[in-house]
């Protein structure tokens, strides 16, 4: 791929994101690239007009987004219905989905140049609330749809089903439906396993469950998950992406599958997602 228009969006709170911004769009000009900015973005580097996410998805070949992982789940959101690959540089530790350090900016913008950035496709869910007060619309997600207690300190009860077929009742704080994108995340930190992008699979990983027998379960992503409080007396929160939480309303299920489109996430030739889990987990290996 050798993109022609770049799109630069920057989480604006980042330290030095400004002089980091004017740096890669002074980097791809060199290079004989085009450069549009986000709104935000634009104010912290001195310019003086910007365009919305949204635009700019629909604009530019490759969407550069400084800033870490959070960044990148909040542009693939406001993107809409754009799939322009997203090539992230982490401002800030080594995250999951960013591929490139602020420091090695200008070898990421040369590799950018000279078409040599790979891409993998990252599986999307696609959220649905179902409930008889109004029709919700169906809401996408990189990483997860999570279940949630709220502020009560009570165990909730989330009846699950997959493929129409009861599943369990999971008994806990809450509850994780997860991509394998997604599954380095909260997921993990609630115990469930390290899935590879592209393994096809999701995994449903209850948090803090109260019932020994319950467990994280992979099934296919081809499957429909539909989860439903059980004791509509106490509250339900669902948040997708980290995301505003929404309240689940007594009648209401939440049917989660495959969205039809995938996020391309580009990344450096020699970036891999087993390097990444590598530094960031610090697996050395053992000299034993």
């Amino acid at each position: 791929m050798h993109p022609k228009t770049i799109g630069l969006i920057a989480h604006p709170g980042k330290p030095g994101v400004g002089e980091l911004i004017n740096s890669l769009a002074a980097e791809f000009s060199r290079h004989s690239m085009s450069v549009l900015m986000e709104k935000e973005t634009a104010a912290v580097a001195g310019q003086r007009s910007g365009l919305t996410v949204a635009q700019i998805g629909a604009k530019a070949d490759l969407v550069v987004v400084a800033g870490g992982d959070g960044t990148i789940l909040s542009v693939a959101d406001r993107m809409g219905d754009a799939n322009t690959p997203i090539f992230g540089i982490n401002v800030g530790s080594l995250g999951f989905l960013t591929c490139a350090s602020s420091q090695s900016f200008r070898e990421a913008v040369e590799c950018v140049a000279q078409g040599k950035i790979t891409f993998s496709n990252r599986t999307l869910l696609e959220v649905i609330l179902r409930d008889s007060k109004e029709k919700h619309p169906p809401m996408i997600a990189l990483n997860d749809a999570v279940f949630s207690r709220g502020e009560i300190s009570r165990l909730i009860r989330l009846h699950t089903r997959v493929n129409g077929e009861a599943l369990t009742e999971f008994n806990a704080d809450g509850l994780i439906i997860a991509t394998p994108t997604g599954s380095t995340a909260y997921s993990l930190s609630a115990g469930g396993p390290i899935m590879e992008p592209e393994s096809g699979v999701f995994v449903i990983t209850p948090i803090c469950p109260h019932v020994l027998t319950n467990r994280s379960i992979i099934v296919s992503e081809n499957s429909v998950i539909e989860v439903e409080a059980s004791e509509p007396d106490y509250p339900v929160f669902l948040t997708v992406d980290g995301r505003e939480p929404l309240r689940i309303a007594k009648d209401a299920t939440v049917e989660i599958r495959k969205a039809k489109t995938k996020l391309r996430l580009a990344a450096m030739p020699d970036v891999s997602f087993f390097s990444v889990v590598r530094q960031k987990l610090k697996w050395s290996g053992s000299n034993v």
